[in-house]
């Protein structure tokens, strides 16, 4: 038996919004664009019942996944039933002053821009960088 209601969740739509702006901050696009993807097949399960399904299970365990280096703290206003980010930091954020900046020096040639496999790799360089910076922390502990 399906209901049909209103639901209002304000405390949650600010935590969701939060959440996916974290997410673009610790989250490569390509893997946010499969994780969007993955969210919307998961509320069509739920919708539909399935949740104990394997289907369900293994959509659930595929965003968990993607979910392992999302943290970080965002801040946020609240207006008239808007929600509005004015913050965010990450210890594992992707974004790299030394890549993006013109005046630093960094790992990126224009003449990379020559060929868009070295431009793609350098999203993956970076993310290999980032994943042993964080294996090499939790050796530590």
């Amino acid at each position: 038996m399906k209901s049909r209601g209103v639901y209002e969740t304000p405390g949650g739509y600010i935590l969701l919004v939060a959440h996916l702006d974290i997410e673009t901050l610790t989250m490569d696009k390509e893997l946010r664009k499969i994780k969007q993807g993955l969210s919307i097949r998961l509320s069509e399960q739920i919708y539909q019942g399935f949740w104990f399904s394997p289907e369900c299970e293994f959509t659930r365990s595929c965003i968990a996944k993607s979910q392992e280096n999302v943290e970080g703290a965002v801040t946020v206003s609240v207006f008239k039933g808007q929600v509005y980010v004015k913050a965010r930091e990450s210890q594992l954020s992707l974004y790299n002053q030394e890549l993006v900046s013109f005046d630093v020096k960094g790992g990126y040639n224009p003449q990379d821009s020559g060929g868009f496999i070295k431009v793609n790799a350098l999203r993956l360089k970076e993310f290999h960088r980032l994943r042993l910076a964080k294996e090499a922390a939790a050796a530590k502990k």
